[in-house]
């Protein structure tokens, strides 16, 4: 297995996000069709859904090619997950997460990395940052990004 993936962002499109499948060896692992395994993703689309709670923010990311729905942790306060990590890190985390979450608009391009999972058999990714973005060329840059890595890195060759 590629482990090359492991440890950085995959610029994805929405329609990849989708066709993951879960990595047989690994269980916070998927593999994409051309055999690369990935855990952390980014995409960047139009936010064409949110709902914000006080726990999280669930939105719905479309970039042309199918909606991703991504949610953003928001009880860094409150959540177990954080007791032993050093309050004021928590505060920053806290902080950073809030004002990402003002920035996610209906209607605003965003670019989003985060940690690729599945819910209820449907691919979501849980966003570490999410970020609106102001280049109005930002969708489509990722997107020629999206076909060079594919074609150059994201395929495994077999070496014979």
């Amino acid at each position: 297995m590629d482990r090359s993936l492991q440890s950085t962002h995959a610029k994805l499109v929405a329609r990849d996000i989708q066709r993951l499948t879960q990595s047989p060896t690994e269980s916070n692992s998927f593999s994409l069709l051309g055999g690369a395994c990935v855990s952390r993703v980014e995409i960047v689309g139009t936010i064409v859904s949110r709902d914000l709670t006080p726990k999280f923010l669930k939105f719905g990311v479309d970039d042309g090619t199918g909606c991703v729905t991504c949610v953003m942790w928001l009880n860094q306060l409150t959540s177990s997950y954080f007791s032993r990590w050093d309050p004021a890190t928590i505060l920053l985390l806290a902080s950073a997460a809030r004002k990402q979450a003002a920035q996610i608009r209906i209607g605003a391009v965003a670019r989003v990395r985060g940690r690729v999972g599945s819910y209820r058999g449907v691919m979501q990714i849980t966003a570490n940052v999410a970020v609106a973005e102001r280049d109005p060329n930002a969708e489509i840059l990722h997107w020629l990004e999206c076909l060079k890595l594919g074609q150059s890195c994201y395929r495994v060759r077999i070496q014979s």
